[in-house]
Formats: C-alpha cells, structure tokens, sequence
C-alpha cells in the first residue's frame, strides 16, 4: 500500500513558520547603566551650590563664597563654571568698603539733602520723614522737606512745612526768599505774604 502524503492546509503551514519565527527570537535582555561612581559628589556639589545661592541673595558674600568654593570641587563642570562667576562677584561685593548706617536725625538730613540734590526725590523723602521724626522740633529738616514739596510741584505741602519751619526759626523767612528751591511758589501770593508780611502789614 501506497503511505499518503499528510496534506497540510495554508492555515497550518503558517502556523508552523509562526512557530519558528517565536523559537528562533530571543528574549531582550534589559540593559542596566552602571552605577554613576560620582552621584554622591554631584549631588553634596549642587547642595552646596543652592545653599550659596540662598546667602547670596541674602547678601552674605562671606558665607556665599564659602559655599562656592566647595562647589568647585565637585565633579560637575557646568555647576563649577556657574559657581566660579558668583565667586568673582562675592570678592568684588566684599572688597567694597561698608556703607555706614544711617541712625540719626542728622544722618537721614544729610542724606536726604545729598538724595535731592541728585535728583531722587522719593528716596530724599524718605530720610526727610525719618529725620523728621526723629526730630520733630528741627527746623532746618522741616525747611529742607518744604524745598523737596516744592520741587516736586507740592505747592500745598510746601507751603505747609515753610510755615512751619519759620515759626521754628523765623530766620528761614529770609533764607526762603533767595532760595531758588522755591522759585515754584514765587507767583503764589500765599507765599509772598508768608515772606513779606511786612507788606501785608503797610498795605501791599
């Protein structure tokens, strides 16, 4: 007797390449990087580097700078360079002699005086304020605030404070009178009668 061919059907021959093609494919073996041996260092380096960033803002360039030289000691050379340019910036901040505090009465005067004449109004105001309370008797301060009011076109505040600083002093009466601060007021008659009240008292 004849053997017969085993018939296969295209549905069972492709099985059987798809069997070959799962046996011949080798599972992917998941690569894993080797330990960063650095990690550590990074890490304490940029530790190091937020908290001089946090005394630099607080203007401590003494401790800033501390903390920026261990930084750049680290493994990292992008946070090296970055801590290198703050480092250059702490010495030149360091190197500046101190800015003397400013406390009394005096002090705030002479500084809003300077403030004025440089033309920083808002600020010479400030120390004006400060002087003021610190010595509200002082009739050099309150003639220096009404100079400022006048300046700065406050004609109403001006007016004000010069009034007042000549019932301090009524010497100021006559300092205001050749003070080209407040050449703004010359043409307010509530000026000319607060300086030439004498005028006023013969008629005009």
């Amino acid at each position: 007797m004849k053997r017969r061919a085993v018939r296969t059907t295209s549905s069972s021959r492709s099985s059987q390449k798809l069997m070959k093609t799962k046996a011949l494919k080798k599972p992917l073996k998941t690569q894993v990087a080797p330990p960063d041996p650095d990690a550590p260092a990074r890490k304490q380096q940029l530790k190091a580097y937020e908290e001089a960033l946090k005394y630099f803002q607080q203007q401590k360039f003494h401790r800033a700078k501390e903390s920026l030289e261990r930084v750049l000691e680290g493994p990292s050379k992008e946070l090296a360079d970055r801590a290198q340019m703050h480092v250059r910036i702490c010495e030149q901040r360091i190197s500046r002699p101190p800015v003397p505090a400013v406390k009394s009465a005096e002090d705030h005067y002479t500084q809003g005086v300077a403030l004025m004449n440089l033309g920083r109004w808002d600020e010479a105001r400030e120390h004006f304020d400060r002087a003021r309370k610190a010595a509200p008797k002082a009739d050099h301060i309150v003639y220096a605030m009404a100079a400022l009011d006048c300046l700065t076109g406050e004609a109403d505040s001006a007016m004000a404070n010069l009034k007042i600083a000549i019932q301090l002093r009524p010497e100021n009466r006559y300092h205001a009178r050749n003070d080209e601060d407040f050449s703004f007021l010359q043409e307010d008659p509530r000026f000319t009668e607060l300086l030439y009240p004498e005028r006023e008292a013969s008629g005009g």
